[in-house]
């Protein structure tokens, strides 16, 4: 249980100790600042802790969002000042350093939380402030400001503001104005009565996989039902975010679920697309292959731009000061948002096609609005990169290294060709990348199935990746080399299995992109929570992106097409099998991030 340490007596007709037990805390009285450092010091490690003066006046859900959020180690509202095991140290510091400089003097002569935020923000200590809105948060200096506090609580509907606030602040045009408006009381509903946001998003997962089933059987029946069902999973899947905000429940198996399970179910909807049209006798495993590798690399060029830029000092272009001036058009900020083609337009167009059309029209609309999106969005970032001023830091290349999926062999080759890559253009990372991608593909793609040159352009991909990350990735454009790899890998898989044209290639080549791809998001979300890169061993262990190519044309080349359906069903096994322990493992542990995935970027 948490504790709470007021700092004195509530004033009469305060409702701050009933607010603090409704949250959770234990409430314990400090008659000054001595008693306060004490009772600190007896609340156990592994607790969380809250300094709340008596006098604060507010409403509770300001309370809530300032004490119980737990993704935070310091959190503070005026006030009030909250820390989890991870910031007790600096709370501990600063409380006793309130106690020497007001000499244990009684508490109600000011805030003495404020006193303490105010000292761990002068340590430098990262507290962070929840923004409030209309909501009241205050420590009134008479009565009378005490009773304008009050009558300030009282002409805000504070319901209405933690619902609104349930909502992110930006989000796609069909899932603001066609899911939110009702999937927050959804929401509010599921946290009345008791339910987890993992819950809600297990139930998403299901459902979309009831749907992909539905899909599956090729019946024009089953397709509408498999639609109706995949608007039913997008709603759940929006309530369970909507929930997590509602009541701060933030987990790290939530940031292990929310921000892998939307992946899961859109690419087992694939399948089950493809499983149905192969029913009725149309093969469409290749469009459904492309259309995963297709939104994994434009997610990639996303998370990619991000992290290269995530810290980056005099991060100024003309091309994001346009769009800053375009979003002042509201028009302009709607038609942008749609026509990346985020996950509800995205998972609306493949409902709406799967009931009232076939299984390749859909993915061929899926390719071609997926297609558009990927070259606005990157042309757009291209542009950002090439007319900023921006110096990118350590923290930048090393998550792009980690993004760039390394293995045995990069890093060998990698410090033979470090001295001469520091010789090299600055634009050549990224140029070495793509051709060394477009040699691996290419003659994937065009030689046919079974000979060398596969394996070739998979030895000179080996090479020119090794070269690309020789150096630190801090160059203007170097941010597009992990999404070139992506593109290169993947490609490769699906050129080799649609060459192999054997049955059950495709869908092989579909579960072990499938298994890559999970790695790759695993990366990104943990990077995303501060928690680094999976284990090097582990990138080892399934060979990095460039040794799984090379091992892929090695197997083309060497075996028949029909072996070579069973080396990618046991490579694929075998890499998720692999990946998804280790990613289990972490994300279920006491170290793993306590974050929320606010949802894909495009």
């Amino acid at each position: 249980m948490s504790t709470a340490i007021l700092t004195g007596r509530p004033v009469p007709g305060s409702s701050i100790e009933g607010d603090l037990l409704s949250l959770g805390f234990d409430v314990r009285i400090a008659v000054d600042v001595s008693a306060a450092e004490t009772l600190l010091a007896q609340v156990p490690g592994d607790q969380r802790v809250a300094v709340v003066d008596a006098g604060f006046v507010g409403h509770l859900h300001a309370l809530r969002l300032g004490l119980t959020d737990p993704r935070y180690p310091l959190a503070a509202v005026p006030g009030a000042v909250t820390a989890q095991p991870a910031g007790r140290q600096a709370l501990t510091r600063a409380m006793a350093r309130e106690n020497s400089a007001g000499g244990g003097t009684a508490v109600a002569v000011d805030s003495l939380a404020d006193r303490i935020t105010a000292a761990l923000e002068a340590d430098g200590a990262g507290v962070h402030r929840p923004e409030l809105g209309s909501l009241v948060a205050v420590v009134p200096a008479d009565p009378q400001a005490r009773n304008e506090a009050r009558q300030a609580v009282s002409a805000v509907d504070e319901e209405a503001v933690r619902l609104k606030s349930a909502v992110k602040a930006r989000d796609g045009f069909f899932t603001t104005f066609f899911i939110s408006p009702y999937s927050r009381y959804i929401a509010r509903w599921c946290a009345r009565r008791g339910l987890t946001p993992n819950q809600v998003t297990t139930a998403s997962l299901i459902t979309a996989l009831i749907a992909a089933g539905c899909a599956a059987t090729g019946t024009r029946g089953g397709f509408v039902a498999a639609g109706v069902l995949l608007i039913a999973s997008f709603v759940l899947d929006c309530t369970d975010g909507q929930l997590a905000r509602y009541s701060l429940r933030y987990s790290t198996l939530g940031a292990w679920l929310d921000a892998t399970f939307d992946r899961a179910k859109e690419y087992a909807y694939y399948a089950g697309l493809a499983l149905g049209a192969a029913r009725g006798g149309d093969d469409v495993w290749a469009l459904a292959l492309g259309a995963m590798v297709l939104q994994t690399c434009r997610h990639v060029v996303d998370f990619s731009f991000t992290e290269a830029n995530h810290d980056a000092t005099a991060n100024t272009s003309p091309t994001a000061a346009l769009s800053d001036r375009l979003d002042s058009v509201g028009w302009t900020v709607w038609l942008r948002r749609m026509i990346v083609l985020p996950i509800g337009e995205r998972w609306a167009m493949i409902a709406v096609l799967t009931a009232a059309t076939t299984p390749r029209i859909t993915f061929y609309a899926l390719l071609i609005g997926c297609a558009f999106a990927a070259t606005y969005t990157t042309a757009g970032r291209v542009l950002r990169s090439l007319t900023r001023r921006a110096t990118r830091t350590d923290r930048a290349a090393r998550a792009l290294a980690d993004l760039a999926d390394g293995g045995l062999l990069t890093e060998g080759l990698s410090r033979l060709f470090r001295r001469p890559a520091r010789r090299l253009p600055g634009f050549l990372p990224p140029a070495l990348a793509l051709l060394g991608g477009l040699a691996v593909t290419g003659t994937a793609a065009l030689t046919g199935f079974g000979g060398p040159w596969p394996v070739l352009g998979a030895v000179v991909y080996v090479l020119t990746s090794a070269l690309a990350v020789a150096r630190p990735l801090k160059g203007t454009l170097d941010w597009l080399v992990p999404p070139f790899f992506r593109a290169a890998e993947y490609g490769t898989v699906l050129a080799l299995a649609a060459e192999a044209d054997v049955n059950g290639a495709l869908p092989a080549a579909f579960g072990l992109v499938a298994a890559v791809a999970y790695h790759h998001y695993d990366t990104v979300y943990r990077i995303r929570g501060d928690a680094g890169a999976p284990p090097a061993p582990l990138v080892r262990a399934i060979g990095g992106q460039e040794g799984r190519t090379l091992l892929v044309t090695v197997l083309a080349a060497l075996l028949t097409a029909a072996q070579f359906k069973v080396a990618l069903t046991a490579l694929a096994v075998l890499v998720a099998v692999v990946v998804l322990t280790e990613s289990i493992r972490f994300w279920v542990s006491a170290g793993a991030p306590a974050v929320h995935d606010e949802g894909e970027p495009a």
